[in-house]
C-alpha cells in the first residue's frame, strides 16, 4: 500500500522524467496561469493572452493536409467551431466519421483557435481519419457552471440541424464525443445529454476522454499526489473548481455533485 508521504515523494522523480522543454514550458504555465488568478475570483485576460498564440483558419488551402474553417452558431455569445477536414485522395474513404473535440483548460482558459489545439486537431484529422469538429465554448469564471455544457449541447443541435455546414463526407451518424482535460468532463456530459435528445442527424456512437478533469472536495490520493506538481496541483485546481462551480451554486442544484 502507497502512503501519502510516499506519493509526495514520488512526485520529484516522476518530474525528472519529463524532457527538460516540457519541464519549462510547464513551470511557465504554472507562473502565468498562477499570476493571471486575481484574489477576488477573476482572470486577468489580457496577462494570459501574452500565452495564448492564436491560428487563422485555413478554408481555401491546406495546411500540414488539413483544411480548417470556422462556422459561427451564436453570434451573441460567440458560440462558434473550428472544422478540420484532412486532404482526399482516390484511395480515400467516401465517408468520414465526425469527431466534436472540447479543448481542454479547466474550463477557464484556450480556445479552438488556440495554437496548442488548431495544433493538435490537424494532427488528430488525418491519423484518426475524421472531420473534427472543435468548440469555442464559453469560460468561467464570467460564465461558469452550466453554460459549457449548454454550450456543447447547442453545437450538436445546431449540427443536426444544418448538416450542409460540414463538408459532404462528414458523416454525423458516426459521430464521437471526444475532449481532454476540462474538455473530456464536458464531453462526458455530452454523451449523457445526448441520449435524451431527439437528434435525426446526428449520432454520438461513442466517447473519447483524454485525461479528463474531475474532482472532489475529499482529498483522494489521487489527489494527494498532485501536492507540489506544476500546472495541476491542489490549491490550483481548487481555485479552478469554485470559478467553475460558484459557492451559491452548489447547495442549491444536486447535481453539480457529480461535476466536483
Amino acid at each position: 500500500m502507497t502512503t501519502s508521504s510516499q506519493s509526495q515523494q514520488s512526485t520529484p522523480s516522476s518530474w525528472a522524467l519529463l524532457p527538460w522543454r516540457t519541464r519549462i514550458l510547464l513551470s511557465l504555465l504554472s507562473k502565468l496561469t498562477d499570476a493571471a488568478r486575481r484574489p477576488n475570483g477573476t482572470i486577468n485576460c489580457r496577462l494570459m493572452s501574452f500565452l495564448d498564440l492564436r491560428s487563422s483558419a485555413t478554408p481555401s488551402a491546406p495546411y500540414k493536409g488539413v483544411t480548417t474553417s470556422d462556422v459561427t452558431v451564436d453570434q451573441t455569445r460567440n458560440l462558434w467551431f473550428r472544422f478540420f477536414v484532412p486532404s482526399t485522395t482516390s484511395s480515400s474513404p467516401a465517408s468520414l466519421p465526425v469527431v466534436v473535440f472540447f479543448h481542454g483548460g479547466s474550463f477557464s482558459f484556450l480556445s479552438p483557435d488556440s495554437y496548442s489545439y488548431d495544433a493538435v486537431c490537424r494532427k488528430f484529422a488525418p491519423e484518426i481519419p475524421a472531420v473534427v469538429v472543435s468548440v469555442n465554448y464559453l469560460l468561467s469564471p464570467e460564465h461558469g457552471y452550466p453554460c459549457q455544457y449548454d454550450d456543447g449541447l447547442d453545437v450538436l443541435k445546431f449540427l443536426d440541424q444544418n448538416p450542409d455546414s460540414l463538408p459532404d463526407l462528414a458523416d454525423c451518424s458516426c459521430c464521437f464525443l471526444a475532449g481532454d482535460s476540462a474538455g473530456a468532463n464536458i464531453a462526458h456530459h455530452m454523451a449523457v445529454r445526448a441520449c435524451h435528445e431527439p437528434f435525426r442527424v446526428v449520432k454520438p456512437i461513442g466517447l473519447i476522454s483524454i485525461q479528463p478533469f474531475f474532482g472532489s472536495e475529499e482529498r483522494t490520493e489521487s489527489k494527494i499526489q498532485l501536492e507540489g506538481v506544476p500546472l495541476v496541483s491542489v490549491t490550483r485546481t481548487d481555485w479552478l473548481w469554485k470559478a467553475f462551480l460558484p459557492p451559491r451554486i452548489l447547495p442549491q442544484n444536486p447535481e453539480t455533485r457529480w461535476l466536483r
